[in-house]
């Protein structure tokens, strides 16, 4: 396995380059340093490559590494001019251990590679999932079409709305520099989301937040401790958008906590300006990648921003209020709005009252094993927290965003899993990646006050002077980074299906022989091209895992999400397909679906969430009307000669 992840090392780069090169340059030049610089890069990367896309589609410019690299260039050249006129820095925080924070980054990027490509497996592995087929079809249409915009990207599955692009945009981006195939792709980019963007994020917020490097350090470390996030996101859905924006929110936070250090009191406007441009790349950065992401980001912002009002004298008592009741309504009317334009609640309610809360407190949402050693440097950190008048906004936050799995996971009231859930369709998965968010830094705020009580309680039992070789931040990152060790070795990591109170057996990136999409299958689609003329369209269950077969080969193979019309004409051909030389109704069903020519004998399929039976997609052998043209196994492909014209 250790070979063939090696071997994708160029893929990994060239993905890490696209997320950090192009925000690493900008906001150099705009006068951010520091950890602030690595750290925010992939917010004006993501912003500015869909933002690219956007307009590269408005204006008929074909999508390609070319056109992206000179428009990035445009960008970076129109922000210097910016970062000119506005002037000032944002400089890197004095540090006494300038080895620490670089150190410890390095040991969470490795433990973060480490657990995902150990659940992943195979760099070229195929989520077993619904939502990868929409997914990585998207990314091949990006690549046939020359189009990643935002605006064109759901006419892969004959729609025509908006849908967030960010993350298809960058894969097609890798997939076109390297070569890979867009499997591969995808893994090498998921590699850079969950160890590249969430650790150097969540450092810099717990830096932002404590002014300690140590605290930075272990955040870092401990990026990867809990299942919910980032693994969670790549084992359930798959969610590679969601993925992407929750990464981000950390480095979103951060981006608006550090405004004021740019503030100059002698002038008022380029802070100002700075400020806006900022947020602006913030919320376009989260609003391309997953629109969701702004809620939790907007509370947690706000949660900071009225701790700050609250305490600022400059400002009446009266005036203060009025600024902090109307910014929490208009975040109240944005949450609803946002929440009523997706498509409903999905899930109900799974926990009772009592196992909610036990969730919450020991890091066990949707049932996964309790996480009891970063839980209980959690409640060290949130008792420190609340003594320390600065840190104290933060328990709110970690109060609110529990509080959105307490009504996911327990509340059934249709007002609120509309209204305030429906964002994330009520998913508890979606919502229980948020958590990490605000426990790693508890967590890492913890373990700084173990460390540091029992270094003072050493010297003082010893009488010795503090060593300038051990310091209690060596003690500290040797500790973290063998809890992890230890935890990445021993927990357990099987995806939790929450109804059912079951665990998968295996990950879902490994292809079985009852798989979603098994080896046969795979095999099949992958030489479609070899037997299905361009232009010809071939007809399947997608819920067999037939839908990954236009990303796979090229060939226009429909339907294109896992999920087939829910059409009279479809269940037409769903229940009799296979009865097309006897029944012409199947002949004027298959016109309404451009006549395809050939389809796929993937089996029945099953029932089940996201999976349909159709017996009119099988059993083709002995039928008149169809023509095998090939077979792997179990698997095969029909001509249909039934319905020539």
């Amino acid at each position: 396995m250790i070979i063939e992840w090696v071997a994708q090392a160029p893929v990994l780069l060239v993905a890490a380059l696209v997320i950090f090169v192009p925000g690493s340059a900008a906001l150099y030049l705009l006068g951010v340093r520091g950890i602030a610089l690595v750290a925010a890069a992939p917010l004006f990367s993501t912003f500015a490559t869909a933002a690219v896309a956007i307009a590269l589609g408005m204006i008929g410019v074909g999508w390609s590494p070319l056109s992206w690299g000179l428009a990035i260039l445009i960008l970076i050249g129109v922000t210097a001019l910016i970062g000119r006129a506005l002037g000032g820095r944002l400089s890197a925080a004095p540090s006494r251990a300038r080895w620490l924070l670089p150190s410890a980054l390095v040991i969470g990027v490795l433990l973060g590679i480490w657990r995902l490509a150990t659940y992943i497996t195979d760099p070229a592995g195929i989520s077993q999932t619904n939502d990868a087929v929409f997914h990585m079809n998207a990314v091949r249409f990006i690549l046939e079409t020359a189009n990643a915009s935002s605006l064109d990207v759901n006419q892969v599955i004959g729609g025509s709305s908006f849908y967030p692009a960010a993350w298809h945009a960058v894969t097609s981006l890798i997939v076109a520099m390297t070569g890979s195939s867009i499997p591969v792709a995808a893994n090498m980019l998921t590699l850079v989301i969950g160890a590249l963007i969430w650790p150097l994020g969540i450092s810099w917020l717990a830096r932002i937040l404590t002014g300690s490097d140590a605290v930075a350090a272990y955040a870092a470390i401990l990026s990867s401790a809990l299942q919910t996030f980032p693994l969670l996101m790549f084992q359930w859905g798959v969610l590679f958008p969601n993925a992407l924006s929750t990464a981000m929110i950390p480095a979103a936070i951060a981006v608006v906590m550090t405004l004021p250090q740019w503030v100059d009191g002698r002038d008022r406007w380029r802070p100002l300006a700075r400020a806006a441009l900022l947020v602006l790349v913030v919320i376009g950065a989260l609003a391309l990648s997953q629109p969701a992401a702004l809620l939790p980001w907007a509370a947690i912002v706000l949660v900071w921003i009225t701790a700050r009002v609250a305490r600022d004298e400059r400002l009446a008592r009266s005036r203060r209020w009025v600024v902090i009741v109307v910014s929490w309504i208009a975040l109240a009317v944005i949450w609803v709005v946002l929440s009523r334009g997706t498509s409903g609640s999905h899930w109900p309610p799974f926990r009772g009252k009592v196992e909610v809360f036990l969730d919450v407190l020991l890091n066990g949402q949707l049932r996964v094993p309790f996480a009891v050693g970063v839980s209980v440097l959690m409640l060290v950190g949130l008792v420190v927290a609340w003594r320390v008048r600065a840190l104290r906004w933060f328990v709110f936050a970690w109060a609110g965003i529990s509080l959105l799995y307490v009504l996911v996971a327990a509340i059934g009231a249709p007002l609120v899993r509309v209204n305030i859930l429906g964002a994330w369709y009520a998913d508890p998965y979606r919502i229980a990646a948020l958590a990490p968010i605000v426990v790693i830094p508890l967590a890492a705020i913890g373990l700084d006050a173990l460390i540091a009580a029992v270094a003072s309680r050493v010297r003082r039992r010893s009488g010795a002077a503090p060593s300038s070789r051990v310091t209690p931040e060596t003690v500290g990152i040797a500790v973290a980074t063998l809890f992890m060790i230890v935890l990445v070795l021993v927990r357990p990591v099987a995806m939790p299906a929450f109804l059912e109170a079951t665990f998968d057996r295996e990950s879902r990136y490994v292809a079985v022989d009852d798989s979603f999409l098994t080896p046969d299958e795979r095999q099949l689609l992958e030489s479609l091209d070899d037997f299905v003329a361009p232009g010809e369209r071939v007809i399947s269950n997608p819920s067999t895992g037939a839908g990954f077969g236009y990303m796979l080969s090229g060939v226009d193979v429909y339907p294109r999400t896992w999920s087939a019309p829910r059409t009279a004409t479809w269940e037409v051909l769903a229940e009799g397909l296979r009865d097309a030389g006897t029944d012409s109704s199947v002949c004027e069903a298959l016109q309404a679906y451009a006549d395809p020519q050939y389809v796929l004998d993937f089996g029945p399929g099953e029932a089940g969430p996201g999976r349909y039976e159709m017996p009119g997609f099988t059993d083709f052998d002995g039928q008149t009307g169809f023509d095998k043209v090939a077979e792997v196994g179990d698997v095969s492909l029909w001509r249909i000669t039934a319905c020539s014209r």
